[in-house]
C-alpha cells in the first residue's frame, strides 16, 4: 500500500445505554513522512479518531469502517484486528503522545523503567545495551542529567520534563507514525514552544509520519502539510495547509480561519510564535 495509514468511512458509536453516533464517515490517508493536522472544537471527534487508530476504543465505544496500517508483516485493520495483534503494532508501527503526561505515565515506576519497557519489547534490548538506550532516549528529548531523570519518579520532575519523557517512551520503538493528541495543552505556555519544536525535530530526523491533533489552528498550520477539519463528529474539509488557510471551501473552516488572529504569521514557511527557547522544560 502506498499510504502508511488509510482511514475509510470511519464511524464511532456509543453503544450503551442507547446507540448514538459520535463520529461519522471520516476518511483520510497519511503518507510516509507526511504531517497531517486534525483540528476541531471540543467534542468534534479528534481524540476518538486517534484512539480508534491505536485500537484503544473500549466498550461501550465501537468503531466501524476501515483503519488500515501498513506494517512490516502486511496491512493491519485496527477496527477488526485482535487485541494481541494491535499490542504488537502499538509502539513499533504507531505510537502516541497524549495531552496529560500525569495520566499517561505510571506514578509507581521510575522513569528509566518506563522507557526500558518498549525498548525491550520492540527492540529486544537487554543488559548494558538497554541501559545505554534508556539514557540515549532521555538525551534525545533534550533532558539534562539523563541518569538522574532515569532514577526519578514522575512526581519528582516538572510537567515539561514529564511530557518529554512521554515522547521518549512513544519514540522508543521507532514507530513509523506518531499521533500527538493535544501534546502541549496541559503545559505552561512558557514550555509549550520547546515541546513543539522537539516533536517537529524528532519527526523530521526520524522520517516519521505525524498526526497532530489540536484545537489551535495557528499551531496546526505551522506543523502540518495537510489539515483535516472535524465538527460534531463529521468531516468538514481536508486540504493542503496553505490552501485551507487562504481559500477554505467550507463555511465552518472560514470561520476558524477568521477567528485566528495574526494568521499571516503562521502560514507555512513563515515565522510563528512557537519557536525553541533553547532550554529544557
Amino acid at each position: 500500500m502506498s499510504a502508511l495509514l488509510q482511514v475509510r468511512d470511519l464511524g464511532i458509536a456509543l453503544t450503551e445505554p442507547e446507540l448514538r453516533d459520535l463520529v461519522t464517515d471520516v476518511s483520510f490517508d497519511v503518507a510516509p513522512g507526511e504531517r497531517l493536522g486534525i483540528i476541531g472544537e471540543s467534542g468534534s471527534g479528534k481524540s476518538l479518531t486517534a484512539l480508534a487508530i491505536l485500537g484503544l476504543l473500549a466498550h461501550p465505544l465501537a468503531a466501524r469502517g476501515e483503519i488500515v496500517l501498513d506494517t512490516p508483516d502486511g496491512p493491519v485493520d485496527a477496527v477488526t484486528a485482535r487485541s494481541r495483534r494491535m499490542d504488537a503494532v502499538r509502539g513499533s508501527v504507531v505510537s502516541a503522545v497524549f495531552q496529560e503526561p500525569l495520566a499517561a505515565l505510571d506514578p509507581l515506576m521510575r522513569v528509566g523503567a518506563q522507557i526500558a519497557w518498549p525498548l525491550r519489547r520492540h527492540r529486544g534490548l537487554r543488559g548494558d545495551r538497554l541501559r545505554r538506550a534508556v539514557l540515549d532516549a532521555l538525551a534525545d528529548v533534550a533532558l539534562l542529567n539523563p541518569e538522574q531523570i532515569a532514577r526519578s519518579y514522575i512526581h519528582e520532575i516538572s510537567g515539561g520534563q514529564r511530557q518529554r519523557v512521554a515522547i521518549a517512551i512513544a519514540l522508543a520503538g521507532d514507530p513509523a507514525l506518531l499521533i500527538a493528541d493535544e501534546p502541549t495543552t496541559a503545559l505552561d505556555v512558557t514550555v509549550q514552544a520547546g515541546v513543539l519544536d522537539l516533536l517537529q525535530r524528532e519527526v523530521t530526523e526520524r522520517g516519521m509520519s505525524l498526526v497532530f491533533i489540536s484545537h489551535d489552528l495557528p499551531v496546526v498550520s505551522e506543523i502540518s502539510d495537510r489539515v483535516l477539519v472535524l465538527r460534531h463528529g463529521r468531516q468538514i474539509e481536508l486540504a493542503p495547509t496553505r490552501q485551507l488557510l487562504t481559500t477554505p471551501a467550507a463555511e465552518y473552516t472560514r470561520s476558524l480561519v477568521a477567528a485566528s488572529r495574526n494568521l499571516d504569521a503562521f502560514l507555512p514557511g513563515e515565522t510563528g510564535r512557537h519557536r525553541s527557547r533553547g532550554d529544557e522544560a
